[in-house]
Order: C-alpha cells, then structure tokens, then sequence
C-alpha cells in the first residue's frame, strides 16, 4: 500500500487557513509502520481535482485520503470532480445518504444540504458521528472526507481502522556527523536500494554537520546498512554522535 493525502482548499494556500491533515493522517500511519507516500494541497478549482484525481488513480497500488469540497455551496466541486475522473461523470442520489441528510436535518435538509446525497454512482457512505453529514468514498481506495479536521480525523482512525494493513516495525538508526554531506555520497550509492536513506546538511558557525539516517522493516539490515557508514567515518576520522536508538 502507498497512502497519498489530496487536500483541497484554496484557504490553505492563500494562508487563510492553517493546514491540520497532513500531520495528522502522517501520525496514524506511522503507527502502522507507514508513511505518507506523497501530499498535493491544491485550490478549488474543477479541472485541477480531476486532474489530480487521475493521476492518483493510475497508481495501480495508491490509497488516497482527500480533504474539502464535499458539501453543498457553489465552490465544492469535489463530488462532480469524482464523477469525472473515477466514474460516468455523473452524480446521482444516493438513497442512504439522502435518508441520513433528512434525519439529520429535517425540513431545513432543503434546499441546499440534500445536494450533499448527490454522489458518484459506485459512491459508498462513510458515517461521520460529528454531524451526521456523509462522507464517501470510492472502491475501498479513495476516502472523501470534510475539510473541517473534527469531523475528517476520527473517520481517519476508523477507516485505518477497518483497511486489510498489516503492521509493519521500520527500524531507524541515526547519527549527526561533522562534515559535508559529499563526504557520504559514495557509502549512499553502496547501499541496498531497497534501504531508506536520507541525510540533513546543516551549516554552523563552527563547520557542516550532517544529520544521516538509515532505515529498515529488517533490523539486520538496518544496522548493516548503519555500519557502513560508521566504518567509512572511522576511516576518515570524522567525527559522529549516535542518537538514541529509533523505532518507527
């Protein structure tokens, strides 16, 4: 499984409004030993969701969570979007949603909150215990969920909750090293491609550091792989401290 995150909300990249989703659906992941395989924050704009949509459904393996746009003023465009990119492009009424809606709201479901029943037609109801109004979502891949994180986040919890994850250990090791990050390049390129890799150049007043750190769901591996460098840096004199030992 590869889990990406779609936020849509042109108040997020206009600086209106602070994003909570990325840090959020990251946090739960990791509890299962994931992490987000990539983020779009996009506008509210049509064309833009489809194409986004498009490009997330030819991931043959991808697990999408997508924030905003599903309820009923004239700049939610997500649900026709969802249409247009993973059905017939058209939306219809969905008969549970449409039930759920006036239960909630009664007469004052009309004019406007029913438009929320109008869905894609493999469109499946996801309950949202913190006002009633569903969200969907589209061949156990794709979750459409309220921009507003109290109603989105516990549909994130029971929805991880209910996927076929198997929990998975990622065993991390790291080290700050006092010298530029070039000093690494050839230990990098001898690692395992399969080997999580990443080092964080810094420039002090007192000379470069590097923050490297390597991972694994093998712990043999990961320690190898980390050994690797300790040697190289051993060769070299350099000097390294070890951080405390790191499971994801």
């Amino acid at each position: 499984m590869n889990f990406y995150a779609l936020i849509i909300g042109t108040e997020i990249l206009n600086r209106r409004r602070n994003d909570k989703h990325f840090e959020f659906l990251s946090r739960k992941l990791a509890k299962y030993g994931y992490a987000l395989k990539g983020s779009l924050t996009i506008a509210d704009e049509p064309d833009l969701i489809i194409s986004a949509l498009n490009w997330l459904n030819s991931i043959s393996d991808s697990i999408v969570f997508s924030f905003g746009g599903i309820g009923s003023t004239p700049d939610d465009y997500t649900r026709q979007a969802v249409a247009m990119a993973l059905s017939d492009g058209k939306l219809y009424q969905h008969k549970e949603a449409k039930i759920i809606i006036e239960s909630a709201l009664g007469n004052k479901a009309y004019p406007h909150a029913i438009k929320m029943a109008d869905l894609p037609l493999e469109a499946h109801i996801i309950d949202n215990p913190f006002n009633k109004m569903p969200a969907f979502s589209m061949f156990d891949r794709f979750f459409f969920l309220p921009g507003f994180p109290e109603m989105s986040h516990p549909m994130i919890k029971d929805i991880l909750g209910k996927l076929d994850i198997t929990p998975r250990k990622i065993y991390r090791y790291t080290l700050t090293a006092l010298c530029k990050e070039s000093e690494l390049i050839e230990t990098m390129e001898a690692l395992p491609k399969h080997i999580e890799c990443s080092s964080l150049p810094k420039i002090y007043s007192d000379g470069p550091r590097v923050i490297l750190s390597v991972a694994s769901n093998n712990d043999t591996e990961a320690k190898n792989a980390f050994e690797m460098f300790i040697h190289m840096l051993d060769a070299k004199n350099i000097s390294y401290a070890l951080h405390d030992e790191d499971e994801d």
